[in-house]
């Protein structure tokens, strides 16, 4: 039999306080005789999915170009308007660029907000995954990204999966790198599976609080494995039995990220990319598998998958090349980006998860000679989906030349109050504590979440 044992320290955890009873044992936890294959059974019986509220937020990094994307602006000067042309969608009213045909088959399933403010002027991601810039004054400890914050909070809704993993690739222009934990503290920090954590992954689902000696625990585990199927004892475990030994003894993480193990036609619909191969030498690459590999892992039990893609910092020159980047990076994202949503609501999950999508800033007006669109911090795009939101509409809008938020100017804040909210989680009541032990509020100045989709 496998036995994990507890620290000591944790043994008073137990309701019966019995030392005996400190440990998980396969096929029964000893709660009046009540297996876990009995309980998964019943649970199953019950029509009960272990369904939990999730956020992918996806960054692309580099600050995209909103006129050019889902703001045109086809009646400005044509060194304002670009060369693409708006096409109408599903949802009347709404148009977007000609470069997104499959998105405006389904606009329906997404919410446009053209009218995001108060973006920094930085080529940095922190904002993106805090909602705070850099120069704002931080508590103790510094300011926490969202999965941080959200893992505090709301710690595992699995225990073989980690609430909070970053598919994040390193950028080596650092600021484009998802920060580090703030006053959320280390424990909380992202998993990251395709950097140095990717070596931990067996471990995950086995281990309790983290165990100290992970190499004498993978060996038991092993050992233990190498008994059981040599001895062709797994063939005779029931559905739910196999189940149970999963829970303690392999990784849902490794299996959701395993594309190998998801329908080929699935995959295809994603689209393929490079994680080797940069599109610019700084920036992320452009892998359309990991929103496959996000929507999976919010299955295995991530409540927060943050995913950064390719590189949208472009600069033209006399030819202004950004526009042949854009007719060559909006359709693969196009198809990357509706394939993660239309696969979350045929698997029933788009009242579940939340998509975001979004970048540090926006774009100038105008179209220089010699830069192209250049940096643009008075307004950007933030585009969303599923969350049980209300969706097939745009929030906001801009001027005549889209450089500035003419109604409905939404905050960063607000978008976060959204994801908060979508979680289950109420921002005018919870609360965290910084490096100090010193209470903070999820989101700033009273944020509320954005009232026309919630």
């Amino acid at each position: 039999m496998l036995k994990i044992l507890a620290p000591r320290d944790r043994q008073s955890q137990f309701c019966d306080g019995v030392s005996r009873r400190n440990f998980l044992k396969i096929g029964g936890l000893g709660a009046a005789g009540l297996s876990l294959p009995h309980l998964l059974a019943l649970e199953a019986q019950a029509g009960i999915r272990n369904s939990h509220k999730s956020v992918i937020l996806i960054y692309l990094v580099g600050g995209p170009p909103h006129q050019d994307m889902f703001d045109l602006k086809p009646d400005a000067p044509r060194d304002i308007a670009g060369p693409h042309r708006p096409i109408g969608t599903n949802v009347a009213g709404i148009e977007i660029c000609e470069l997104f045909p499959r998105m405006a088959k389904m606009m329906d399933k997404f919410a446009l907000i053209r009218s995001l403010v108060g973006a920094q002027n930085d080529h940095d991601a922190f904002q993106c995954y805090t909602g705070h810039s850099r120069t704002e004054i931080a508590p103790p400890g510094g300011w926490a990204p969202f999965g941080s914050l959200v893992g505090k909070v709301q710690g595992a809704a699995n225990s073989a999966t980690p609430p909070f993993v970053s598919m994040c690739y390193e950028c080596t222009h650092g600021p484009y790198n998802e920060p580090g934990p703030g006053m959320a503290q280390v424990g909380h920090s992202s998993f990251r599976p395709v950097g140095p954590g990717r070596g931990d992954m067996k471990l995950q689902g086995i281990t309790y609080d983290r165990l100290a000696d992970r190499s004498r625990l993978l060996a038991s585990v092993d050992q233990f494995r190498r008994d059981v199927d040599t001895s062709g004892q797994m063939q005779g475990l029931d559905a739910f039995t196999q189940q149970a030994m999963g829970v303690l003894t392999s990784s849902k993480l490794a299996e959701a990220l395993d594309l190998s193990k998801e329908d080929p036609r699935v995959v295809a619909r994603y689209g393929t990319g490079d994680e080797v191969k940069r599109i610019d030498e700084n920036g992320a690459p452009r892998v359309p598998q990991s929103f496959l590999a996000a929507r999976r892992l919010v299955e295995a039990g991530a409540r927060v998958v943050t995913v950064n893609y390719s590189k949208w910092d472009w600069h033209g020159g006399a030819n202004n090349d950004i526009f042949s980047r854009e007719r060559e990076d909006f359709p693969i994202f196009d198809q990357a980006i509706t394939a993660l949503v239309e696969d979350l609501h045929q698997r029933g999950l788009d009242k579940d998860v939340t998509v975001l999508v979004w970048g540090e800033f926006g774009r100038t007006p105008r179209i220089s000679a010699q830069v192209g669109r250049d940096h643009w911090p008075n307004v950007s795009m933030a585009l969303m989906a599923g969350g049980g939101m209300r969706c097939g509409q745009v929030i906001g809008s801009t001027d005549r030349l889209g450089g500035e938020a003419n109604s409905r100017p939404v905050t960063f804040q607000e978008v976060f109050a959204t994801l908060y909210h979508n979680l289950g989680i109420d921002v005018n009541t919870t609360t965290v504590t910084d490096a100090k032990g010193r209470p903070h509020y999820l989101v700033k100045d009273g944020a509320q979440p954005i009232r026309e989709l919630v």
